[in-house]
Protein backbone atom coordinates (compact mmCIF):
# COMPACT_ATOMS: atom_id res chain seq x y z
CA UNK A 1 0.00 0.00 0.00
CA UNK A 2 2.82 2.41 0.85
CA UNK A 3 4.50 1.64 -2.48
CA UNK A 4 1.32 2.40 -4.39
CA UNK A 5 0.87 5.65 -2.49
CA UNK A 6 4.43 6.70 -3.32
CA UNK A 7 3.88 5.89 -7.00
CA UNK A 8 0.66 7.89 -7.01
CA UNK A 9 2.40 10.85 -5.34
CA UNK A 10 5.27 10.72 -7.85
CA UNK A 11 2.89 10.65 -10.80
CA UNK A 12 0.92 13.57 -9.35
CA UNK A 13 4.06 15.66 -8.91
CA UNK A 14 5.21 14.90 -12.45
CA UNK A 15 1.81 15.85 -13.86
CA UNK A 16 1.77 19.07 -11.85
CA UNK A 17 5.28 19.97 -13.04
CA UNK A 18 4.36 19.22 -16.65
CA UNK A 19 1.22 21.34 -16.33
CA UNK A 20 3.22 24.23 -14.91
CA UNK A 21 5.74 24.05 -17.74
CA UNK A 22 2.93 23.92 -20.29
CA UNK A 23 1.31 26.99 -18.74
CA UNK A 24 4.64 28.82 -18.82
CA UNK A 25 5.09 27.91 -22.48
CA UNK A 26 1.52 28.93 -23.34
CA UNK A 27 1.66 32.25 -21.45
CA UNK A 28 1.32 35.22 -23.80
CA UNK A 29 4.42 37.14 -24.73
CA UNK A 30 4.80 40.68 -23.39
CA UNK A 31 5.55 43.25 -26.11
CA UNK A 32 7.98 45.74 -24.61
CA UNK A 33 9.33 48.93 -26.16
CA UNK A 34 12.30 50.87 -24.83
CA UNK A 35 10.06 53.66 -23.54
CA UNK A 36 7.79 51.16 -21.78
CA UNK A 37 10.80 49.46 -20.21
CA UNK A 38 12.09 52.78 -18.87
CA UNK A 39 8.66 53.68 -17.49
CA UNK A 40 8.43 50.33 -15.72
CA UNK A 41 11.93 50.70 -14.37
CA UNK A 42 11.21 54.13 -12.89
CA UNK A 43 8.23 52.64 -11.05
CA UNK A 44 9.71 49.38 -9.80
CA UNK A 45 13.52 49.52 -9.86
CA UNK A 46 14.94 49.11 -6.37
CA UNK A 47 17.35 52.06 -6.62
CA UNK A 48 14.52 54.48 -7.44
CA UNK A 49 12.27 53.03 -4.73
CA UNK A 50 15.01 53.34 -2.08
CA UNK A 51 15.82 56.90 -3.13
CA UNK A 52 12.13 57.81 -2.78
CA UNK A 53 12.04 56.27 0.70
CA UNK A 54 14.98 58.49 1.71
CA UNK A 55 12.97 61.52 0.59
CA UNK A 56 10.12 60.37 2.83
CA UNK A 57 12.55 59.90 5.71
CA UNK A 58 13.84 63.45 5.27
CA UNK A 59 10.26 64.74 5.24
CA UNK A 60 9.58 62.83 8.46
CA UNK A 61 12.66 64.39 10.07
CA UNK A 62 11.49 67.86 9.06
CA UNK A 63 8.00 67.22 10.47
CA UNK A 64 9.47 66.08 13.79
CA UNK A 65 11.63 69.17 14.09
CA UNK A 66 8.72 71.46 13.19
CA UNK A 67 6.65 69.70 15.84
CA UNK A 68 9.12 70.86 18.48
CA UNK A 69 8.15 74.46 17.73
CA UNK A 70 4.41 73.84 17.81
CA UNK A 71 2.19 73.94 20.94
CA UNK A 72 2.26 70.87 23.17
CA UNK A 73 -0.90 69.97 25.07
CA UNK A 74 -1.62 67.09 27.41
CA UNK A 75 -4.26 66.09 29.95
CA UNK A 76 -3.52 64.50 33.32
CA UNK A 77 -6.14 63.07 35.68
CA UNK A 78 -4.33 61.68 38.72
CA UNK A 79 -6.27 60.05 41.55
CA UNK A 80 -4.25 59.57 44.72
CA UNK A 81 -4.85 57.67 47.98
CA UNK A 82 -1.97 58.69 50.22
CA UNK A 83 -0.51 59.50 53.60
CA UNK A 84 1.89 62.34 54.42
CA UNK A 85 4.80 62.52 56.86
CA UNK A 86 4.57 66.12 58.03
CA UNK A 87 7.66 65.89 60.20
CA UNK A 88 9.79 64.77 57.22
CA UNK A 89 8.71 67.93 55.43
CA UNK A 90 9.67 70.19 58.38
CA UNK A 91 6.12 70.57 59.79
CA UNK A 92 5.72 69.87 63.50
CA UNK A 93 2.47 70.74 65.30
CA UNK A 94 1.81 70.24 68.98
CA UNK A 95 -0.57 67.43 69.90
CA UNK A 96 -0.71 66.22 66.27
CA UNK A 97 0.62 63.04 64.73
CA UNK A 98 3.65 63.12 62.46
CA UNK A 99 1.84 61.11 59.75
CA UNK A 100 -1.58 62.22 58.54
CA UNK A 101 -3.98 60.34 56.33
CA UNK A 102 -4.80 58.29 54.49
CA UNK A 103 -6.85 60.66 52.39
CA UNK A 104 -7.87 60.89 48.73
CA UNK A 105 -7.29 63.61 46.16
CA UNK A 106 -8.57 64.22 42.62
CA UNK A 107 -7.01 66.41 39.96
CA UNK A 108 -8.28 66.96 36.40
CA UNK A 109 -5.89 69.25 34.52
CA UNK A 110 -4.75 70.29 31.03
CA UNK A 111 -1.14 71.36 30.50
CA UNK A 112 0.20 73.45 27.63
CA UNK A 113 3.61 74.64 26.48
CA UNK A 114 4.70 76.86 23.58
CA UNK A 115 8.19 77.97 22.55
CA UNK A 116 8.28 81.69 21.82
CA UNK A 117 11.98 82.02 21.05
CA UNK A 118 14.18 79.01 20.25
CA UNK A 119 16.79 79.75 17.60
CA UNK A 120 18.36 76.32 17.92
CA UNK A 121 15.12 74.63 16.91
CA UNK A 122 14.53 77.22 14.18
CA UNK A 123 17.87 76.53 12.50
CA UNK A 124 17.38 72.79 12.96
CA UNK A 125 14.12 73.09 11.00
CA UNK A 126 15.88 75.04 8.25
CA UNK A 127 18.60 72.38 8.13
CA UNK A 128 16.03 69.61 7.72
CA UNK A 129 14.39 71.52 4.85
CA UNK A 130 17.72 71.75 3.02
CA UNK A 131 18.35 68.08 3.74
CA UNK A 132 15.04 67.23 2.10
CA UNK A 133 16.08 69.22 -0.98
CA UNK A 134 19.28 67.20 -1.11
CA UNK A 135 17.34 63.92 -0.90
CA UNK A 136 15.02 65.11 -3.70
CA UNK A 137 18.07 65.81 -5.86
CA UNK A 138 19.40 62.36 -5.00
CA UNK A 139 16.05 60.91 -6.02
CA UNK A 140 16.23 62.67 -9.39
CA UNK A 141 19.78 61.40 -9.80
CA UNK A 142 18.69 57.85 -8.96
CA UNK A 143 15.90 58.04 -11.55
CA UNK A 144 18.40 59.22 -14.14
CA UNK A 145 20.66 56.29 -13.30
CA UNK A 146 17.70 53.91 -13.61
CA UNK A 147 16.97 55.30 -17.07
CA UNK A 148 20.58 54.69 -18.11
CA UNK A 149 20.61 51.21 -16.57
CA UNK A 150 17.35 50.10 -18.20
CA UNK A 151 18.42 51.55 -21.54
CA UNK A 152 21.69 49.63 -21.44
CA UNK A 153 19.89 46.42 -20.44
CA UNK A 154 17.38 46.88 -23.26
CA UNK A 155 20.16 47.56 -25.78
CA UNK A 156 22.05 44.50 -24.58
CA UNK A 157 18.95 42.38 -25.09
CA UNK A 158 18.29 43.90 -28.52
CA UNK A 159 21.92 43.34 -29.48
CA UNK A 160 21.76 39.72 -28.31
CA UNK A 161 18.55 39.10 -30.28
CA UNK A 162 20.06 40.69 -33.39
CA UNK A 163 23.05 38.37 -33.05
CA UNK A 164 20.65 35.43 -32.91
CA UNK A 165 19.08 36.56 -36.18
CA UNK A 166 22.54 36.94 -37.70
CA UNK A 167 23.59 33.50 -36.44
CA UNK A 168 20.40 31.94 -37.84
CA UNK A 169 21.04 33.58 -41.21
CA UNK A 170 24.60 32.27 -41.12
CA UNK A 171 23.33 28.73 -40.48
CA UNK A 172 21.02 29.03 -43.48
CA UNK A 173 23.92 30.22 -45.62
CA UNK A 174 26.12 27.37 -44.37
CA UNK A 175 23.39 24.84 -45.13
CA UNK A 176 23.12 26.16 -48.68
CA UNK A 177 26.91 26.10 -49.12
CA UNK A 178 27.14 22.58 -47.66
CA UNK A 179 24.55 21.42 -50.19
CA UNK A 180 26.48 23.21 -52.91
CA UNK A 181 29.66 21.38 -51.88
CA UNK A 182 27.89 18.03 -52.06
CA UNK A 183 26.47 18.91 -55.46
CA UNK A 184 29.88 20.03 -56.67
CA UNK A 185 31.41 16.78 -55.48
CA UNK A 186 28.71 14.77 -57.25
CA UNK A 187 29.46 16.76 -60.41
CA UNK A 188 33.16 16.01 -60.01
CA UNK A 189 34.11 19.64 -59.52
CA UNK A 190 34.92 19.40 -55.77
CA UNK A 191 36.43 16.71 -53.61
CA UNK A 192 35.51 15.23 -50.24
CA UNK A 193 37.63 17.75 -48.35
CA UNK A 194 35.44 20.59 -49.62
CA UNK A 195 32.35 18.77 -48.39
CA UNK A 196 33.96 18.05 -45.03
CA UNK A 197 35.05 21.67 -44.68
CA UNK A 198 31.51 22.88 -45.41
CA UNK A 199 30.08 20.42 -42.88
CA UNK A 200 32.53 21.60 -40.19
CA UNK A 201 31.54 25.20 -40.88
CA UNK A 202 27.84 24.28 -40.66
CA UNK A 203 28.40 22.50 -37.32
CA UNK A 204 30.27 25.53 -35.95
CA UNK A 205 27.52 27.89 -37.08
CA UNK A 206 24.84 25.73 -35.48
CA UNK A 207 26.75 25.70 -32.21
CA UNK A 208 27.16 29.50 -32.41
CA UNK A 209 23.39 29.80 -32.89
CA UNK A 210 22.81 27.84 -29.68
CA UNK A 211 25.26 30.01 -27.76
CA UNK A 212 23.81 33.29 -29.03
CA UNK A 213 20.28 32.05 -28.32
CA UNK A 214 21.20 31.31 -24.71
CA UNK A 215 22.90 34.71 -24.36
CA UNK A 216 19.76 36.38 -25.66
CA UNK A 217 17.64 34.65 -23.02
CA UNK A 218 20.08 35.70 -20.29
CA UNK A 219 19.92 39.30 -21.51
CA UNK A 220 16.12 39.22 -21.41
CA UNK A 221 16.25 37.87 -17.84
CA UNK A 222 18.48 40.76 -16.77
CA UNK A 223 16.13 43.23 -18.47
CA UNK A 224 13.06 41.67 -16.84
CA UNK A 225 14.56 41.96 -13.37
CA UNK A 226 15.65 45.57 -13.87
CA UNK A 227 12.10 46.65 -14.82
CA UNK A 228 10.14 44.48 -12.38
CA UNK A 229 8.69 41.92 -14.83
CA UNK A 230 8.05 38.34 -13.70
CA UNK A 231 11.07 36.34 -14.81
CA UNK A 232 8.85 33.63 -16.30
CA UNK A 233 7.08 36.04 -18.65
CA UNK A 234 8.25 35.82 -22.29
CA UNK A 235 9.33 39.23 -23.60
CA UNK A 236 9.23 40.46 -27.18
CA UNK A 237 11.32 43.55 -27.84
CA UNK A 238 9.53 45.93 -30.20
CA UNK A 239 12.45 48.35 -30.67
CA UNK A 240 15.37 47.01 -32.65
CA UNK A 241 18.87 48.38 -33.03
CA UNK A 242 18.81 51.28 -35.48
CA UNK A 243 20.96 54.28 -36.19
CA UNK A 244 19.30 57.52 -35.07
CA UNK A 245 21.71 60.46 -35.40
CA UNK A 246 21.96 63.12 -32.71
CA UNK A 247 23.38 66.61 -33.01
CA UNK A 248 25.50 66.98 -29.85
CA UNK A 249 25.77 70.28 -27.96
CA UNK A 250 28.95 72.31 -27.75
CA UNK A 251 31.23 71.39 -24.87
CA UNK A 252 31.01 74.81 -23.19
CA UNK A 253 27.22 74.87 -23.40
CA UNK A 254 27.00 71.31 -22.12
CA UNK A 255 29.20 71.99 -19.11
CA UNK A 256 27.28 75.15 -18.21
CA UNK A 257 23.94 73.35 -18.49
CA UNK A 258 25.17 70.39 -16.45
CA UNK A 259 26.41 72.56 -13.59
CA UNK A 260 22.96 74.13 -13.43
CA UNK A 261 20.88 70.95 -13.65
CA UNK A 262 22.96 67.92 -12.60
CA UNK A 263 21.05 66.61 -9.55
CA UNK A 264 24.11 65.01 -7.94
CA UNK A 265 25.95 68.35 -8.16
CA UNK A 266 22.97 70.36 -6.85
CA UNK A 267 22.55 67.89 -4.00
CA UNK A 268 25.97 68.81 -2.64
CA UNK A 269 24.94 72.48 -2.43
CA UNK A 270 21.76 71.58 -0.57
CA UNK A 271 23.83 69.47 1.82
CA UNK A 272 26.15 72.42 2.36
CA UNK A 273 23.19 74.69 3.14
CA UNK A 274 21.93 72.11 5.62
CA UNK A 275 25.34 71.94 7.32
CA UNK A 276 25.50 75.73 7.57
CA UNK A 277 22.10 75.77 9.27
CA UNK A 278 23.31 73.09 11.66
CA UNK A 279 26.31 75.28 12.51
CA UNK A 280 23.93 78.14 13.32
CA UNK A 281 21.84 75.80 15.45
CA UNK A 282 24.98 74.74 17.33
CA UNK A 283 25.90 78.36 18.03
CA UNK A 284 22.35 79.04 19.24
CA UNK A 285 22.68 76.49 22.02
CA UNK A 286 24.08 79.26 24.28
CA UNK A 287 21.35 81.76 23.41
CA UNK A 288 18.31 82.10 25.69
CA UNK A 289 15.08 80.26 25.00
CA UNK A 290 11.72 81.67 26.00
CA UNK A 291 8.90 79.26 26.71
CA UNK A 292 5.34 79.98 27.79
CA UNK A 293 3.68 77.21 29.79
CA UNK A 294 0.65 76.80 31.96
CA UNK A 295 -2.06 74.54 33.26
CA UNK A 296 -5.70 74.75 34.26
CA UNK A 297 -8.00 72.26 35.95
CA UNK A 298 -9.87 71.31 39.07
CA UNK A 299 -8.72 69.48 42.20
CA UNK A 300 -9.99 68.46 45.58
CA UNK A 301 -10.58 65.56 47.96
CA UNK A 302 -14.08 64.80 46.71
CA UNK A 303 -15.33 64.54 43.16
CA UNK A 304 -18.45 66.50 44.14
CA UNK A 305 -16.42 69.43 45.49
CA UNK A 306 -13.60 70.23 43.09
CA UNK A 307 -12.20 73.73 42.94
CA UNK A 308 -10.62 75.29 39.82
CA UNK A 309 -6.95 76.26 39.80
CA UNK A 310 -4.30 77.04 37.24
CA UNK A 311 -0.99 78.68 36.43
CA UNK A 312 0.55 80.68 33.56
CA UNK A 313 4.29 81.29 33.46
CA UNK A 314 7.01 82.51 31.13
CA UNK A 315 10.38 80.77 31.43
CA UNK A 316 13.71 81.93 30.09
CA UNK A 317 16.18 79.06 29.76
CA UNK A 318 19.87 79.92 29.37
CA UNK A 319 22.47 77.21 28.86
CA UNK A 320 25.61 78.13 30.80
CA UNK A 321 27.83 75.11 30.25
CA UNK A 322 27.54 72.43 27.55
CA UNK A 323 30.81 70.76 26.62
CA UNK A 324 29.09 68.65 23.94
CA UNK A 325 28.97 71.74 21.71
CA UNK A 326 32.73 71.44 21.09
CA UNK A 327 32.43 67.95 19.64
CA UNK A 328 29.43 68.99 17.58
CA UNK A 329 31.38 71.93 16.15
CA UNK A 330 34.27 69.67 15.15
CA UNK A 331 31.87 67.27 13.41
CA UNK A 332 30.19 70.06 11.45
CA UNK A 333 33.47 71.71 10.44
CA UNK A 334 34.77 68.37 9.13
CA UNK A 335 31.56 67.79 7.22
CA UNK A 336 31.73 71.23 5.64
CA UNK A 337 35.33 70.70 4.58
CA UNK A 338 34.46 67.32 3.07
CA UNK A 339 31.52 68.87 1.24
CA UNK A 340 33.73 71.59 -0.25
CA UNK A 341 36.19 69.00 -1.56
CA UNK A 342 33.36 66.92 -3.02
CA UNK A 343 31.94 69.97 -4.82
CA UNK A 344 35.32 70.84 -6.32
CA UNK A 345 35.96 67.25 -7.40
CA UNK A 346 32.50 66.73 -8.88
CA UNK A 347 32.78 69.98 -10.84
CA UNK A 348 35.77 68.48 -12.62
CA UNK A 349 33.91 65.18 -12.88
CA UNK A 350 30.98 66.87 -14.64
CA UNK A 351 33.31 68.29 -17.28
CA UNK A 352 35.07 64.95 -17.65
CA UNK A 353 31.77 63.10 -18.07
CA UNK A 354 30.58 65.47 -20.79
CA UNK A 355 33.85 65.46 -22.71
CA UNK A 356 34.05 61.66 -22.49
CA UNK A 357 30.42 61.26 -23.60
CA UNK A 358 30.92 63.58 -26.59
CA UNK A 359 34.10 61.76 -27.64
CA UNK A 360 32.37 58.40 -27.31
CA UNK A 361 29.38 59.60 -29.30
CA UNK A 362 31.56 60.93 -32.13
CA UNK A 363 33.57 57.71 -32.19
CA UNK A 364 30.43 55.54 -32.17
CA UNK A 365 28.94 57.56 -35.04
CA UNK A 366 32.07 56.97 -37.12
CA UNK A 367 32.10 53.29 -36.16
CA UNK A 368 28.54 52.82 -37.42
CA UNK A 369 29.45 54.19 -40.85
CA UNK A 370 32.64 52.14 -41.02
CA UNK A 371 30.95 48.95 -39.85
CA UNK A 372 28.15 49.30 -42.40
CA UNK A 373 30.67 49.72 -45.18
CA UNK A 374 32.58 46.70 -43.93
CA UNK A 375 29.41 44.58 -43.86
CA UNK A 376 28.58 45.53 -47.44
CA UNK A 377 32.09 44.62 -48.59
CA UNK A 378 31.97 41.30 -46.70
CA UNK A 379 28.66 40.42 -48.37
CA UNK A 380 30.21 41.04 -51.79
CA UNK A 381 33.25 38.99 -50.83
CA UNK A 382 31.06 36.02 -49.88
CA UNK A 383 29.09 36.34 -53.08
CA UNK A 384 32.27 36.36 -55.20
CA UNK A 385 33.78 33.44 -53.28
CA UNK A 386 30.59 31.43 -53.73
CA UNK A 387 30.55 32.12 -57.45
CA UNK A 388 34.19 31.07 -57.81
CA UNK A 389 33.52 27.82 -55.95
CA UNK A 390 30.31 27.20 -57.90
CA UNK A 391 32.18 27.65 -61.18
CA UNK A 392 35.03 25.40 -60.08
CA UNK A 393 37.61 28.16 -60.15
CA UNK A 394 38.59 27.66 -56.46
CA UNK A 395 37.84 25.39 -53.53
CA UNK A 396 35.60 26.43 -50.66
CA UNK A 397 38.39 27.71 -48.42
CA UNK A 398 37.63 31.14 -49.83
CA UNK A 399 33.94 30.61 -49.04
CA UNK A 400 34.59 29.66 -45.41
CA UNK A 401 36.95 32.60 -44.99
CA UNK A 402 34.36 34.96 -46.48
CA UNK A 403 31.69 33.56 -44.17
CA UNK A 404 33.84 34.33 -41.13
CA UNK A 405 34.58 37.82 -42.44
CA UNK A 406 30.88 38.51 -43.00
CA UNK A 407 29.99 37.26 -39.50
CA UNK A 408 32.57 39.59 -37.95
CA UNK A 409 31.41 42.50 -40.09
CA UNK A 410 27.76 42.05 -39.12
CA UNK A 411 28.64 41.71 -35.46
CA UNK A 412 30.76 44.88 -35.71
CA UNK A 413 27.79 46.71 -37.19
CA UNK A 414 25.43 45.55 -34.43
CA UNK A 415 27.98 46.42 -31.77
CA UNK A 416 28.50 49.89 -33.26
CA UNK A 417 24.73 50.54 -33.27
CA UNK A 418 24.45 49.49 -29.61
CA UNK A 419 27.46 51.61 -28.62
CA UNK A 420 26.00 54.63 -30.42
CA UNK A 421 22.73 54.35 -28.48
CA UNK A 422 24.62 53.85 -25.21
CA UNK A 423 26.76 56.91 -25.95
CA UNK A 424 23.61 59.03 -26.43
CA UNK A 425 22.08 57.98 -23.11
CA UNK A 426 25.48 58.50 -21.42
CA UNK A 427 25.54 62.06 -22.80
CA UNK A 428 22.00 62.68 -21.54
CA UNK A 429 23.07 61.37 -18.13
CA UNK A 430 26.16 63.60 -18.08
CA UNK A 431 24.15 66.72 -18.97
CA UNK A 432 21.56 66.16 -16.21
CA UNK A 433 17.74 66.16 -16.32
CA UNK A 434 17.93 62.71 -17.90
CA UNK A 435 14.23 62.12 -17.40
CA UNK A 436 13.34 65.19 -19.46
CA UNK A 437 15.63 64.58 -22.44
CA UNK A 438 16.08 60.84 -22.82
CA UNK A 439 13.27 60.50 -25.38
CA UNK A 440 14.85 63.21 -27.53
CA UNK A 441 18.35 61.73 -27.24
CA UNK A 442 17.20 58.16 -27.99
CA UNK A 443 14.87 59.18 -30.78
CA UNK A 444 11.74 57.88 -29.03
CA UNK A 445 8.58 59.32 -30.51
Amino acid sequence: MITNALKLLTVSLLLALAGRQACAQDSPSLALSLDQAITRGLETNLNAVLARSRVNEAEGTRERRVAGYLPHLRIETPFAWQTRNLRAQGISLPNSPAVVGPFTSYDFRIYGEQSILDLQSYHAIRASEQEKKARLDDYRDARGEVIRLVTVQYLNAAYAEARVATARSRVQTSEALEKLARDQRAAGVADGLDVLRAQVQLANDRQNLQVTGNNAQLALLALARSVGIDLGTPITLTDKLAFKPLEPPRIEQGIEAALESRPDYRSLFSQRASLEEQVKASRSRYLPKIVVSGNYGTSGQEVSSLDPSGMLQVNMVLNLFDYDRKGERLELESSLERNARLVADLKLGVEQDIRAALLTLASATDQVATAREGAQLAERELQYAGDRFRNGVANNIEVVTAQDALARARDNELNALAQHAEAKIALARALGDTEKVYRLFLGIE
